[in-house]
């Protein structure tokens, strides 16, 4: 699970490595999310993410992942995106 965060969006993408393929993504950006990232702050947001990402794991077969948090410090939204996914059931 790679994760990028800007200063406004945060995106989490589960990437096959050998295959040089994403499997599942997610982010602020997606308008289907839309109504329910309305309202939160931006580590309410990451939470949601997080969470997504994690059951569109699932629904794929996916059940551990190697978390690559992209040079970013393990804080803030970070750390609320991959505490929501291991909530959601995903294995680090």
């Amino acid at each position: 699970m790679a994760v990028y965060r800007s200063l406004k969006h945060i995106y989490a993408q589960l990437i096959d490595d050998e295959a040089a393929a994403t499997l599942v993504s997610a982010s602020t950006r997606e308008a289907a999310l839309a109504p329910e990232l309305a309202g939160k702050d931006k580590k309410g947001k990451a939470a949601v993410i997080g969470r997504v990402a994690a059951e569109r794991a699932r629904a794929a077969g996916i059940e551990a992942v190697v978390f690559d948090r992209g040079g970013f410090r393990y804080h803030g939204r970070v750390s609320a995106l991959a505490e929501a996914a291991r909530e959601a059931g995903l294995q680090f």
